[in-house]
């Protein structure tokens, strides 16, 4: 299986990490780019330009991450989606993806919007949103977040380094000593540890 992806994506490195926990080999085809440049965007695989896509033997290439990481866990030998908890591991899911997609808007808009068309306001919305989800993890998942790994527990830990990773100056740490001390535990992982980007 071919995963397209770019070292720098929250969302492909989510993809990696389930596949290593799952036993799942793939091959890597980088990509990049952005709404405005999409030379080296997926275009046949995803018609959206969006990474990851991942192509498969057995049907069309599939794309958004939480439906990679859904086969991934069909093809592997992990449960990463537990069916007596499933609504709680979506749910997380979810919530880290929408931590990671707020993230990833506030990067582009300093690097696709002209710095007089900038928005600082709306930045500030998007990590409101953040720091919202943040907050949730902290008062109310850490019991879960501590239980038998998931797509949930992969998705909240690659969301969180890619704050260390872009919004370092954010310092989401501050107040949240048991997310904190999870995320140090959890870096600690193989799969975590073997998907660090090369600049990260």
């Amino acid at each position: 299986m071919k995963l397209h992806w770019n070292p720098a994506s929250p969302f492909a490195r989510k993809c990696l990490v389930c596949a290593a926990e799952a036993g799942v080999e793939l091959e890597k085809i980088a990509r990049g780019g952005t709404a405005l440049m999409t030379d080296n965007m997926p275009i046949e695989q995803n018609p959206l330009g969006k990474i990851p896509a991942l192509e498969r033997p057995d049907g069309p290439a599939i794309y958004d991450s939480r439906v990679i990481t859904q086969y991934l866990a069909v093809q592997g030998k992990c449960d990463l989606y537990p069916e007596a908890q499933i609504w709680e591991v979506l749910t997380l899911e979810a919530t880290a993806d929408g931590m990671m997609e707020a993230a990833v808007l506030m990067v582009y808009e300093g690097r696709t919007r002209p710095e007089e068309k900038q928005f600082p306001d709306w930045v500030e919305a998007q990590w409101s949103k953040i720091n919202r989800a943040l907050d949730a993890l902290e008062e109310s998942w850490m019991s879960y977040l501590a239980g038998p790994i998931d797509a949930a527990q992969i998705a909240i830990g690659c969301a969180l380094e890619y704050l260390d990773f872009r919004h370092e100056g954010r310092n989401w740490r501050s107040g949240r000593p048991r997310l904190d001390a999870w995320q140090a535990k959890f870096a600690k992982r193989e799969s975590m540890a073997n998907t660090v980007p090369e600049h990260l």
